[in-house]
């Protein structure tokens, strides 16, 4: 977008609406409880369950007449899928974030959470509930801005291999876990001053790939004997459902078309208000009911996330009017919309810069603002 959609704030006006943001956050956090707390032990065992059908089905399918075997095989899939989805964007994202801690459950507390995907828990931390929620969309601080291999915004520099981004996104959609595991692990510098911390890592990310790869692509097929291939492609199948579906939901929370970027010079003298005011103008939501909601962690209430990043996700839903009433009588843009049209943004925004571009001078001014 050339021009925010947001109208600037006077320093008392900005202020007032933080203040209100402030005390939605404070009412809620008062209210958690048991409520709470059976929400997510339900997701647990949802995703418990739906692996352990999936499962079955593959390996009874492994054994049955072709006919048959294609059908176990579609649906232990989808099933194995379905607790992929879960573990990923309801389970592992929002746990990882400390939405829970205060249970004091010791399954699910933030800091020693670990999900089924092969990048480490301990990773994501670093890279997603730190850097990218305390630097949403600003260029230069924020990986998650094209993830290193898109240039989604014309304040991007461009390069003739953005040409092939189409295809680079594709594979990247079906690959994200692999994202994910790769995003914050040291480039070099593994026999330097910091060697023995990069080797760690490097080490750490290693176990937890292998340990992915053995229980999908070896434990579990091999239990099947002369049915392999039939568990080890339901298995991958599960994995690629599970990475487009969390590539789609968070390329449509942070790259539709009136999400907007900002230049690292926001950050002098920001106020908690004013970084309130950032996340909302660099998100943008889903519209959708239960189904939606929980497939996607909550994260179709990508603004309310931004906002509450460790209050339990399941309340965004509830806080979500109060946000959009606030944004209203303030002025501030509350971008929301179907699945489809803001996927379809999603994608016009990688086709459209893969070719050279470049902000427009207001487009210049308002990220400097």
């Amino acid at each position: 977008m050339n021009k925010s959609l947001t109208r600037n704030l006077s320093n008392q006006e900005l202020e007032q609406f933080g203040a209100e943001i402030d005390a939605l956050r404070a009412r809620t956090v008062a209210d958690l409880g048991e409520r709470d707390a059976r929400y997510i032990r339900n997701i647990f065992k949802t995703v418990r369950w739906t692996e352990l059908v999936g499962r079955a089905l593959l390996m009874i399918g492994a054994f049955l007449p072709t006919p048959w075997m294609i059908g176990f095989w579609i649906t232990g899939a989808l099933s194995l899928g379905l607790s992929k989805i879960l573990d990923n964007m309801e389970l592992g994202h929002n746990v990882i974030h400390g939405q829970f801690d205060w249970m004091g459950d010791p399954k699910f507390q933030g800091k020693s959470f670990e999900w089924d995907i092969v990048g480490t828990s301990e990773n994501w931390r670093k890279t997603h509930n730190f850097r990218h929620h305390t630097y949403t969309n600003i260029h230069g601080l924020d990986d998650d801005i094209g993830y290193g291999l898109l240039r989604l915004f014309p304040e991007q520099k461009w390069s003739p291999l953005a040409l092939i981004q189409p295809i680079v996104a594709v594979f990247f959609a079906l690959l994200f876990q692999w994202g994910v595991a790769i995003q914050n692990l040291p480039k070099g510098g593994y026999f330097g001053k910091h060697g023995k911390a990069a080797r760690k890592e490097v080490k750490l990310a290693a176990r937890k790939v292998s340990h992915q790869l053995i229980k999908d692509y070896l434990i579990f097929p091999a239990l099947a004997g002369p049915g392999f291939l039939v568990v080890l492609t339901g298995n991958l199948l599960a994995n690629m459902l599970r990475n487009v579906w969390t590539y789609t939901i968070i390329f449509c929370g942070h790259f539709t078309t009136e999400v907007e970027t900002f230049h690292r010079n926001v950050l002098k003298n920001e106020t908690r208000a004013h970084w309130y005011w950032r996340q909302i103008r660099g998100s943008s939501n889903l519209a959708g009911g239960f189904v939606l909601n929980t497939l996607s962690g909550n994260l179709s209430h990508q603004i309310e996330h931004h906002l509450f990043p460790d209050v339990p996700a399941n309340r965004y839903v509830e806080m979500a009017p109060v946000v959009r009433d606030i944004c209203r009588r303030y002025g501030v843009h509350y971008n929301t919309g179907s699945l489809p049209k803001q996927f379809g943004q999603v994608v016009w925004r990688i086709l459209r810069h893969s070719f050279p571009s470049r902000p427009s001078r207001a487009r210049v001014a308002s990220l400097q603002s």
